[in-house]
């Protein structure tokens, strides 16, 4: 028997209940590596090594009673302990409990999957190394195997691989926009957030042109190039607001009839101060939008459920666009 290392600095005692916390953590860790030294683990969990060893030596001897209500041998986790003492390295050789544990159905881990390749995409996410590790998890973890899914690619899916490749790199990007007047203008930003609202993606970005933050949708964005300027306000740096719209002069306020029930899909289109009238379970209240090509998107995704009173250029704005998409159903059905 060799002596163990001892650490640097003395291991600060965890508490009862963060002790349990990490080692409900450290468990399947251990089961997801057939081997890992000390030093790795203590590293991961931000830990001292000799915390570790006796966390380990603590697993040695847990487990659940079996029919005689004692401990037996099989009802104990189990360790490698000449790979510990002698070699400082972590192995489990016997496990209690953990496999008869609830597990994700293949369906249920096939859906997750399928979320998490979704996600892996997008800027905030960049480290797509834990999400790969995560899915892996998945589908050992899963009643079954899970279907092979695959997420449908988008029209904006390149414009989102450019602003990854921009964050990774902490550089500006440029690209045309068409803002809420009908016009294109050149932008130059330094990303900051990527966030969906129902069908449609936004980029959230500190804009050098407006030398504010901005909210750009996806799906109006052409030409974009990654620049070599680097990046000058990051997510740290700049406080976003919680809603993802903000309001500006140019923009046009609307009175719409909504249904209670549904007036918080609204929230962020609902500007501070709104009247708000309810009658007979419905809701008569203003929203904030920039032109009126956003607001016909809006009313569209809410058939029956929200109308628009007022002005009469955005209830001719609807009508019109709505008339025009009932039309070529109907020519689609007679051909």
């Amino acid at each position: 028997m060799v002596e163990r290392r001892k650490t640097s600095a003395k291991a600060t005692p965890l508490q009862a209940q963060d002790k349990l916390t990490f080692l409900l953590s450290l468990v399947p860790y251990l089961m997801d590596h057939d081997r890992v030294s000390v030093t790795e683990v203590a590293d991961h969990f931000g830990m001292k090594p000799e915390q570790i060893r006796d966390a380990v030596r603590l697993i040695g001897v847990s487990g659940i009673p079996g029919e005689t209500a004692s401990y037996q041998h099989e009802d104990l986790f189990d360790i490698s302990w000449d790979d510990l003492e002698i070699n400082d390295q972590i192995v489990l050789t016997h496990r209690v409990a953990i496999d008869d544990s609830p597990r994700f159905s293949a369906r249920e881990a096939a859906a997750l999957i399928a979320g998490l390749q979704y996600l892996s995409a997008l800027p905030e996410h960049a480290d797509r190394a834990a999400i790969a590790s995560l899915m892996a998890k998945l589908s050992r973890g899963a009643s079954g195997a899970p279907s092979q899914l695959t997420v449908q690619a988008t029209e904006t899916d390149d414009t989102l691989a450019l602003i990854k490749d921009s964050v990774d790199a902490g550089v500006q990007l440029e690209f045309d926009y068409l803002n809420s007047r009908g016009e294109h203008e050149r932008r130059r930003v330094d990303p900051l957030r990527i966030e969906s609202l129902d069908a449609d993606w936004y980029l959230r970005a500190w804009c050098h042109l407006r030398e504010a933050v901005r909210t750009f949708r996806l799906d109006r964005i052409s030409n974009p190039q990654i620049t070599t300027q680097a990046i000058t306000h990051g997510i740290d740096d700049v406080k976003l607001p919680d809603t993802l719209f903000e309001g500006s002069a140019d923009d046009l306020i609307v009175t719409i009839d909504v249904a209670a029930a549904a007036a918080s899909l609204l929230a962020d289109y609902i500007p501070d101060g709104a009247v708000t009238i309810e009658r007979d379970g419905r809701l008569q209240t203003s929203v904030r939008v920039s032109h009126y090509h956003g607001l016909k998107r809006l009313i569209s995704s809410m058939p029956g459920v929200a109308v628009v009173l007022d002005p009469p250029d955005a209830r001719r704005a609807v009508e019109e666009w709505a008339a025009a998409g009932a039309a070529r159903y109907a020519e689609s059905q007679a051909t």
